[in-house]
């Protein structure tokens, strides 16, 4: 390939605006823009890193910035009402005698707290990785049976990953899973800031029939370190009606299910 006309330090400028303003881009993205060969790319995200401000994954950088996992409790605050009318539309999803596999994270926190709400919610099995669920969702024993994966506890999320969570994992089939994430996109697909969590995101889905990744809008479009699946083992999506429309036609085009919008 002939390299480009641009000077080195211009090309990384532009290259680390491009990854802030993205939150995730790939080297053969990069390689066609700056219309450099991919080992120069390379090259430029290694020095790039080097400076501080992003961190090289596989296949390309991402912004140091967006690496901070933030406390549950923090994060429970931020677009509550959202989480609530997706939660109110993954329960639409359920029937008497189903079986459940409900993810860590604050979305499906707000599932837990609408199934306790929701009188007409019984029969369900369901089963959790996360202490904070498992909690909002004792009041209501009487109509809901409640397991608990078991694993070594995380601190931020009070989440259980492994060993253990797998484990139990792989000894059960559940007919829906619900799973959070911190990112949905249509070519890096569902992805989480956490490794451990992730791991267990893709236990969650390998154990279930149907899959469904509840998001909010902030989390469209975006790409982080732990990959979880991709777009086209998404069964279904539950987001913001406020989600950049370009990045749910990304989705969509890259195979995604259908997605509702709430």
């Amino acid at each position: 390939m002939t390299e480009g006309a641009v000077s080195a330090p211009e090309r990384r400028a532009g290259m680390r605006s491009l990854i802030e303003e993205s939150f995730f881009v790939r080297v053969a993205e990069l390689s066609e823009r700056f219309e450099v060969s991919a080992v120069t790319v390379r090259g430029d995200l290694e020095a790039l890193e080097n400076e501080g401000g992003i961190r090289r994954i596989r296949g390309g950088a991402m912004p140091t910035g967006q690496l901070a996992e933030r406390p549950f409790e923090l994060s429970q605050v931020d677009a509550a009402e959202q989480k609530a009318r997706i939660a109110a539309a993954a329960l639409r999803e359920l029937e008497p005698g189903m079986s459940v596999l409900l993810d860590v994270g604050t979305t499906t926190a707000a599932i837990a707290r609408a199934l306790v709400a929701d009188a007409s919610a019984h029969g369900l099995t369901v089963i959790t990785n996360g202490l904070a669920i498992a909690l909002a969702l004792e009041p209501a024993l009487d109509r809901l049976d409640v397991v608990v994966t078991g694993g070594s506890l995380r601190q931020l999320q009070h989440s259980l990953v492994a060993p253990l969570a797998d484990t139990v994992l792989g000894r059960v089939h559940a007919d829906i899973a619900f799973i959070g994430c911190t990112g949905v996109d249509g070519r890096g697909g569902v992805t989480n800031i956490n490794l451990p969590e992730a791991d267990v995101k893709r236990s969650m889905m390998a154990a279930s029939s149907r899959n469904v990744i509840v998001a909010d809008s902030s989390k469209i479009g975006r790409v982080h370190l732990g990959r979880v699946a991709d777009a086209p083992q998404i069964d279904l999506l539950i987001t913001g009606d406020d989600s950049a429309p370009a990045a749910l036609t990304a989705l969509r085009d890259g195979g995604c299910g259908p997605i509702v919008t709430v």
